[in-house]
Formats: C-alpha cells, structure tokens, sequence
C-alpha cells in the first residue's frame, strides 16, 4: 500500500474510510469516443479521484492525456477533449493502491510495441507483480513506473513465442495473481477482460452502434449506452471493426465477485448481477435492524456511504429517518492543515451536525464501516455536543478485520481498529452508547445468499473473514525476506 504521510494534504476524514480502487472505461466505434469517455469516467470518479487519464486512437496516432486530479478538472478544459481524435478511446480514474501517485504511475499507460501500439487501463491489484518485477528486470526489462499494471505491458512485450497480440495478452495474463478488470486499446482492437474469479467488475454496453466497456453501469446511463450484459469471470471479449469475439482462456473457478461493492465502492444507481446496488443496501440496513434493535427516536445515516441502510434500517424498525449530518460535497482532500488545533477540526470540513433533528433525541447512526475509528469517534461526539441524549452506532457490515490486496487501499491489519479491539472495547473508545457490526450472514442475506458457503464463499470477503481466493505471492516473498533477516541477526 502507499505512504501517503509525506504529501503535503492531509487524509483526515477520507484517511478513516476504505478508499476505492479505480474505474475502467473503454468505446469502440462512435466518432466521439473521447467524449464519451470522459463522460463515463465522470460516472466513475467516486472509483478513483487522485488522477484520470485517457488514450484514444484515430486510425494513424495514438493520443493520450494523463493527468493528476480529478475528471473535471482536466478534461472539461478547451481543447482537452478535442485532441483525442479517433472512434476508440480507454479511460482510468485512479486511487493508488500500488504506486505512488505521480504523473508515471497514471493510466491508461501506453507502450509501443513492433506491431504497433498499445494502451492499457487496470482496476484491481496484481500481488504477485514485484515478484514479477523483479524476474522481468533481471532479464533486461526497464521499469519507466511504480504501477502493477505495466508489468502486464512487459510480459506482454516479451512473450515472443506469439505473433498475435492477443495471445500476447492471455500469455501476460495467464502469469499474473490477484484481482482485475483490464481494458486494453490496440491499433484495431478494444480488449475487456475480468480475472478468473471475477473479483473486479466490468459490463459490455452499446451506444449508436457502438461497443462499450466500463466498471460499473452507471457510466453507460451517463452516456445513454443500453446495458448487453457483464463481462463474465475469467472472460476476455476482443472488439474489432468485425464484431464482438468473447474468448474463455482460463481455466473455469468460482466467482468471488468483491462483496464490498455491494456495501459501498459501487455507485447506488449502479446495477450488480442485475441487481439494484441502492436495494442491497436498503436490505442490509433491514438486516442490520433485525440483528440489532434498539430504542430509539431517530435513524440517522453518516453521509453519504451510509444513506441507504439506514433508510433500510429505520423502515425495518419502524423508526423515523432524517438527516442528522449535513455533508460538505465541496471539500476535497487538499486542505492543508498546519497546526494541531486546526487538523483537529478536520470532520467538520465535511459533516456538520443538524441540531434541530439531533437534540433531545436518542440517536442511532449508521455508517457502512470503521476502518480505523478516527472519524466515528470524532462523528459520535460531534452528534452528543448536538445535543443528542444517547447515540447508538450500527455498521452496514462486518468487522473489518483484514487488509485487501485485491485494489482497494486498507491499512495494515495492525491498523485495523476492529483487529486490535473487541466491541465493548471498540465502542468505548468511539464514546457509544451501543455498538452493532451486520453479521457476515446478515450481508450474504442482504445480497440473496440464504447464507456463506463456508468451504467455498460465494464471494470474495477477505476484509471481513482473512479468507483470501488467490495465493498472495508478493506478501509471503516478503514475510520470508524478514524472516531470513531475522536468523541473520
């Protein structure tokens, strides 16, 4: 994971919080293509807000543009747009879990190869790429990034037993562990692919004739594009000017689609396995209401993450629903905070409490997760200074107890407040009068499993159990290293 302690912002509030991976955006065949990914990449900025970039194609050129910060703020700019000529364009919006977030680790990145050139975009992480590094280097490789994704480029650069692209690609592929959805822009080709288990999400739409790729479906609304179908997991489609080859190169697993989408990286207008995000939600605060009742006055969301389950919360229960927490959609996160009295105040830059809902009243609050517990700890005594006589805290899923190496940025599991605390403890420090986590049942209910299948999940949920669906071969290359250290001394 990156270090961020030496950036000259300050995480604060988004530092309390599991940050999301990246969005994926890819067209083929419209005129505007450039366009129309930047739009979709707006569509996607919750995914990723530390850079965005696009790569397009106009039959002669390729023409890529990657920036720091956020969508609008470099593709809305004169002229920005308009130089990425072509009927085929890729886009990326990007939070670094690998990677420092500088101008050579943005995407989509881009590389040149004898046939031609070729640009790729990467949602997920790669937990064996420094292994992968390292072998690649040893033979000559240069390095020109810290990101996972360009060891995809090299592997696929030097599988020189292929003539064809594609099968380049599957080779690259076929080398690399951990979690994925990649889209790929080749002189005459759009490449989607899911990793075989599916962790990472991606979808095929159309739009006036046109093929469309992207993380989530709420970049086709934007767009007007009609929803096809989902990539599947472990399914390459190949887009050309001659239609749509869906390829299957790996071997069949299970699906361990990533269950925190449903809890909270995915947009709630966005559809999952052609289910409504925004009612999975809704269920889990049901769910959550029949696990852990309470009396109370008032349900009150911790926005805006935990807005649908306590909507879903306060109709299971029967208790009135209000925002109690007035957020602040304008605050970035490059506030610079010089004194401690100051960076104290942090919260408030984003959640301002609504005393007239608040006052007199006992309080549940309802957030999707605690991750550290600064943020909740500073929310409940924002919320009690409102005048609130009790507040009860419920979280919209388990425990998180285990970091993700599968593209999202948790800290180390010793910084993982519900690793190092039990409940009573954890409420105490965050100063509440109750605390529920959902149980691990409770969120496979919500999202239409009669319960988890031990043996064999049916998602992935690593944060939550430490069960992991893939080999972490970076991490245990690591633990050896120390450990061989160790003996040394």
């Amino acid at each position: 994971m990156d270090d961020f302690s030496t950036l000259p912002f300050a995480a604060g509030d988004d530092d309390d919080h599991l940050h999301e991976e990246c969005g994926v955006f890819g067209v083929f065949g419209h005129p505007q293509a450039a366009a129309l990914t930047a739009l979709g990449l707006h569509a996607l900025q919750h995914r990723g807000q530390e850079a965005a970039g696009i790569a397009s194609f106009d039959g002669t050129h390729f023409h890529v543009e990657r920036h720091i910060g956020l969508v609008g703020d470099n593709f809305s700019k004169a002229g920005a747009v308009e130089r990425m000529t072509g009927d085929r364009a890729i886009g990326h919006t990007r939070y670094s879990t690998t990677g420092a977030p500088v101008l050579r680790n943005v995407q989509p990145m881009y590389a040149q190869f004898a046939a031609g050139g070729f640009a790729i975009a990467h949602n997920g992480n790669i937990t064996n790429a420094r292994t992968l590094q390292d072998e690649l280097q040893q033979r000559g490789s240069i390095f020109q990034s810290t990101s996972d994704t360009e060891t995809v480029i090299h592997l696929t650069a030097t599988a020189l037993r292929y003539n064809n692209l594609v099968d380049r690609f599957i080779d690259a592929l076929k080398r690399i562990e951990g979690a994925y959805a990649f889209v790929a822009l080749s002189e005459k080709k759009l490449i989607g692919v899911r990793d075989p288990l599916g962790v990472r999400p991606l979808v095929l739409g159309e739009v006036d004739g046109a093929q469309v790729l992207a993380s989530e479906t709420c970049a086709l609304d934007i767009i007007g594009a009609r929803l096809v179908r989902e990539i599947e997991p472990g399914e390459m489609v190949v887009i050309t000017e001659d239609g749509i080859e869906s390829l299957r190169p790996f071997e069949p697993a299970t699906s361990r689609f990533c269950i925190f989408e449903y809890v909270y990286f995915a947009r709630p207008d966005s559809l999952v396995a052609g289910t409504s995000v925004y009612s999975v939600r809704k269920r889990i605060g049901a769910e959550l209401a029949a696990e852990s009742p309470v009396p109370a006055d008032v349900v009150i969301p911790v926005p805006d993450s935990g807005t649908p389950a306590a909507m879903g919360y306060a109709e299971a229960a029967g208790l009135p629903f209000d925002l109690g927490i007035i957020r602040n959609h304008y605050v970035g996160r490059t506030f610079i905070q010089p004194t401690d009295a100051i960076r104290h105040m942090g919260v408030k830059l984003k959640h301002n409490p609504n005393k007239a809902v608040i006052a007199g009243k006992r309080v549940i609050l309802v957030d999707d997760s605690i991750v550290r517990g600064t943020t909740s700890q500073k929310i409940v005594r924002m919320v009690r200074d409102a005048g609130a006589t009790e507040v009860h805290m419920r979280i919209a899923s388990p425990p998180t107890t285990d970091p993700c190496f599968y593209g999202v940025d948790t800290p180390e599991k010793s910084k993982l407040i519900a690793a190092r605390m039990n409940l009573a403890e954890l409420a105490r420090f965050i100063d509440v009068d109750s605390l529920a986590f959902l149980t691990i049942g409770g969120l496979y209910r919500a999202v239409g499993e009669p319960r988890r299948n031990n043996e064999l999940p049916q998602f992935c949920d690593a944060c939550f159990t430490g069960d992991y669906p893939t080999r972490l071969t970076d991490r245990q290359n690591e633990a050896q290293v120390r450990e061989r250290a160790l003996i040394i001394e």
